[in-house]
């Protein structure tokens, strides 16, 4: 038992020293990749409001969920998400000196850790379940510095979270839960100019609810908090004189997130568990973003079947409004940016995830050795175009797979299958 609870720590460990986080267009919805990269959920179109199939969705999304684990649960996952992403610029932007050109973005793809535990805590007379997670939670990037006429044209950004939850069974039926967010964001652009990489800290909250109709049914809805960045002197901007201004601060936030979902497993003898989710995702709402996105809804469907008394077969469709908005000033964050409208639908175009259709699947292996479950998934986004204004125009298109390993210590099982 000693070399069981000795070989997760050290994972742990390794996993949060090495684990690189490098940010790419992918399946995000905007740059929020919500729970499209789980070891269960990414295999399910990302469903887990209702009832998820591995906790750190429920730690990420509804932490009300957690109540349907028992025991102790240790899950160490990653998932490597990469895209394609052409942009075709056939117009002048003066003043950030970028002249008409197309090429492929040389970003590379990205390593997304996502680990956790759970412990409930019911052996001590509280109906209560407590959780930690390390997850990504958003990221976008371009790299165009090999083509001179984008004139150094890249950006960057991600935002790693450290997540502790916890839960409370008020009834037989109810939970509510909550988890608290401690982000760490690192930023470079999107503007063209004079910057450097920056980090910043933020934190937001989430509060959620879990109620069983039935036992074959179960509703699900959490409301998650702005998290707001700001990144210090993150760049400065060339003037029509050809110098550049002072260090400017660059204020950005995650946005207002609602989620509600169901989740019914009464088919097939059981067999068959069918989730579906909604969310609303408010950019219109978030610094920086507010000024490139609007507002965004995302319907998730997804499907588990049990094949065997050791196996689920998982599948699952997400369809997610285009977050651009087409109607753009001249400035972005609270930045006046030189050239205008053009030089904003530039900008715009790095932060362009425009795909509205995804697919994923995956498999589940319960006990593949004794208390150890193996889930692996993947996924693609449809590619998809966007013209950006008279002169600039993105084709996107991704694709990611991802595993994840779960120790289950004690009484430790996922009890909503």
């Amino acid at each position: 038992m000693r070399t069981r609870q000795f070989f997760p720590s050290l994972v742990l460990c390794w996993l949060i020293a090495l684990t690189p986080f490098d940010s790419a267009h992918a399946q995000s919805y905007g740059v929020d990749l919500r729970n499209t990269l789980m070891p269960a959920s990414g295999a399910m179109g990302g469903t887990s409001v209702a009832r998820p199939q591995d906790f750190i969705s429920g730690i990420n999304g509804n932490a009300a969920t957690l109540t349907q684990y028992r025991g102790t649960n240790f899950t160490v996952g990653s998932a490597w998400a990469e895209a394609t992403f052409d942009i075709d610029q056939t117009g002048n932007v003066p003043l950030p000196g970028v002249t008409p050109f197309a090429a492929k973005s040389q970003t590379p793809g990205t390593a997304v850790p996502n680990v956790g535990v759970t412990q409930e805590l019911t052996a001590y007379g509280l109906p209560v379940t407590l959780g930690m997670a390390l997850v990504g939670a958003a990221g976008a990037g371009t790299d165009f510095r090999q083509v001179p006429a984008s004139n150094g044209t890249s950006m960057y950004l991600s935002i790693l979270e450290f997540a502790p939850s916890a839960a409370v069974q008020l009834t037989d039926r109810l939970s509510l839960g909550s988890t608290i967010f401690v982000g760490s964001g690192y930023l470079d652009g999107p503007f063209v100019g004079d910057g450097a990489m920056t980090n910043a800290y933020g934190l937001r909250a989430s509060l959620g609810m879990s109620y069983a109709i039935s036992d074959a049914t179960t509703l699900g809805a959490y409301y998650q908090t702005r998290q707001h960045f700001r990144f210090e002197d993150a760049v400065r901007l060339e003037l029509l004189n050809g110098q550049f201004e002072a260090s400017r601060d660059v204020e950005l936030e995650l946005p207002r997130n609602v989620g509600l979902g169901i989740a019914n497993s009464s088919l097939m003898g059981g067999d068959l568990l069918l989730a579906a989710d909604v969310l609303y995702m408010n950019w219109d709402d978030a610094d920086l973003f507010r000024d490139v996105y609007r507002d965004q809804w995302v319907l998730q469907l997804g499907s588990q079947y049990q094949l065997t008394k050791r196996c689920k077969l998982r599948a699952g469709y997400a369809l997610a409004q285009n977050p651009i908005d087409s109607s753009t000033g001249t400035s972005v964050a609270g930045i006046p940016v030189p050239g205008g409208v053009p030089a904003v639908k530039y900008l715009q175009a790095q932060l362009a995830v425009v795909g509205e259709h995804r697919i994923s699947g995956g498999v589940g292996f319960s006990d593949v050795l004794p208390g150890v479950d193996f889930d692996v998934m993947a996924g693609g986004m449809f590619p998809a175009s966007e013209q950006l204004g008279a002169n600039t125009a993105v084709n996107l298109e991704s694709y990611w797979a991802g595993m994840g390993i779960t120790w289950r210590f004690g009484r430790g099982a996922c009890v909503a299958e």
